[in-house]
């Protein structure tokens, strides 16, 4: 039995490694941004307001849930922010042209085979840490933020 949090424990993408994502995933009006493990729903926010992309997160924490219709509604996005209470392993994601994940290995691992078998030929899919295995990224991205912190960002191509 899987216990919650263990394949996306919520830890907050900082707000800098959001904006890179998205930059990265090449995200643009017309997009549907899927974020899976969706926490406070700040991926999905950004991508709304800065592109004018919709977005659907995937949540199992009801807590984060309410807070993340709640920051929405708040930047007034809610019309093209949905936040789910669902597992994103049952979800379909066959509508999203970009996926962002946050999650643990063994979470990217887990959802690596649905990706495949679900998401369009010209989707895309960026990863914040956590790598795919053998899954030979496009572009692996390592860098310092302003504080001296070190980040990792991962582009695949479906």
């Amino acid at each position: 039995m899987r216990l919650p949090g263990q394949l996306a424990p919520f830890d907050p993408t900082p707000q800098e490694v959001v904006e890179r994502m998205l930059v990265l995933a090449a995200v643009k009006k017309g997009d549907v941004v899927y974020d899976l493990g969706s926490g406070d729903g700040r991926i999905l926010i950004t991508a709304a307001k800065k592109y004018g992309a919709r977005g659907v997160g995937f949540e199992v924490d009801p807590g984060l849930v309410k807070l993340a219709r709640e920051n929405a509604r708040k930047q007034g996005v809610e019309k093209l922010v949905e936040i789910r209470q669902q597992d994103f392993l049952t979800a379909d994601l066959s509508p999203a042209s970009v996926v962002t994940l946050y999650l643990s290995y063994d979470g990217n691992m887990a959802v690596r085979p649905q990706l495949m078998r679900q998401l369009k030929p010209d989707a895309r899919v960026v990863s914040y840490t956590f790598d795919m295995g053998e899954w030979q990224p496009k572009i692996a991205e390592s860098y310092r933020d302003a504080g001296g912190n070190s980040h990792q960002l991962y582009l695949w191509d479906i």
